[in-house]
């Protein structure tokens, strides 16, 4: 049995399984499953190596993009570059791990680029990047690529730019690409919304949301009251996990790997 699987604290909300194994029956693949791994602390990972036989791949979620690092054998130049991994192959013996965030979220950003054009000065968007965890660090990097200007919001000075009671009506009203890339509103939350001063939404706006389940999330549905373009994580999420399928066909070891 050749077996893939995710790793997070909770993982109820995820669509990952179904969707791996829609993956293995369309290619006929019936020796592969996929499973869900919940770990209640990122020190239980060896264990999971240790005691689960004929594991070829893992996907990661929160609240381990960042704190699986040390446990890996050797990084991904990208994966380095982004400081998070959510994609872990398996070559040889040794762990190695890849994001695959960065290109789901290129993916997504590409199906609203021109909403982020400013017909009148030909300047990009600013944008307030919600939440400072590993999806945060490649959403970063795809906008640093795009050279959008942006700031972070976290709960802390020492991860973020401004924190959360920093948020203002002006800051929102000039920052018109908002990114949520914080678990509020998954289900089972589902009422639960980023902090935001929403009545200064425009139709302006684009609000982006890496949550896909639900697929319109309370965040989304408060900026589309406000004329917002909304777009949800599912694109995201079909992105990402299409070149984790990739990787893990073609586990072949690039060169300038990180060990």
């Amino acid at each position: 049995m050749v077996r893939y699987g995710l790793i997070g604290r909770k993982l109820g909300h995820s669509f990952s399984k179904d969707h791996f194994t829609g993956v293995f029956a369309q290619a006929g693949l019936k020796d592969h499953r996929y499973d869900l791994f919940e770990l209640r602390e990122i020190d239980e990972f060896p264990e999971l190596l240790r005691n689960t036989k004929g594991l070829n791949g893992l996907n990661v979620t929160i609240p381990y993009k960042e704190s699986v690092i040390p446990y890996l054998d050797e990084l991904d130049p990208l994966a380095a570059a982004v400081g998070a991994v959510n994609t872990i192959a398996f070559v040889d013996g040794r762990t190695r791990g890849y994001n695959t965030d960065v290109a789901g979220f290129r993916a997504l950003i590409a199906t609203i680029s021109p909403r982020l054009s400013d017909k009148d000065r030909a300047v990009k968007p600013r944008a307030l990047l919600l939440g400072s965890g590993g999806a945060s660090r490649a959403v970063a990097f795809v906008l640093r690529e795009q050279g959008i200007r942006f700031r972070i919001v976290s709960r802390s000075r020492e991860r973020g730019d401004i924190t959360w009671d920093m948020l203002d009506s002006s800051l929102v009203r000039v920052c018109r690409l908002i990114i949520n890339t914080t678990p509020l509103g998954m289900h089972p939350n589902v009422e639960e919304a980023p902090p935001l001063p929403y009545a200064a939404l425009t139709a302006k706006h684009v609000l982006m949301d890496l949550v896909y389940n639900p697929p319109r999330t309370r965040f989304l549905e408060l900026g589309r009251t406000h004329g917002a373009c909304t777009v949800g994580g599912l694109d995201m999420l079909t992105a990402q996990a299409t070149e984790a399928w990739r990787i893990w066909q073609a586990p072949i070891a690039p060169p300038g790997l990180i060990h």
